[in-house]
């Protein structure tokens, strides 16, 4: 059975609805951070940029446009690897240092995903 389409009001309000989890699910990888548990961390923030496959889908498009900068092209792509490797691969732990990293660019990408909506 087809959906039909979403009205403006809907899509606005999905977007909202979702732009608010990516920043609440932040917010979770504070608190795993915090209590040392890296690799939950590490998967929390992939959900956190890469939760819908259409954004997976729809990103490469958007960096090839300019609409999002390329540095998050290599940030995705690593966020990406590290949560596959993270959940399925053994010996695999993150530690600190790593999330530091990449923790400052997912709320960068995020609010750059919410800037591109809002236009």
């Amino acid at each position: 059975m087809k959906q039909k389409p979403l009205t403006d009001d809907e899509l606005a309000a999905l977007v909202a609805y979702r732009i608010q989890r990516a920043k609440d699910t932040l917010k979770e990888t504070d608190i795993l951070f915090q209590e040392g548990h890296y690799n939950a961390a590490v998967n929390r923030l992939y959900y956190a940029c890469a939760t819908h496959s259409g954004v997976k889908q729809m990103f490469s498009l958007y960096v090839a446009t300019g609409k999002i900068s390329k540095q998050y092209s290599i940030f995705y792509g690593r966020l990406f690897n590290d949560r596959i490797s993270g959940d399925y691969d053994d010996f695999v732990l993150y530690d600190s240092e790593m999330l530091n990293e990449i923790r400052p660019k997912a709320e960068g990408f995020i609010a750059d995903i919410e800037k591109l909506v809002k236009q």
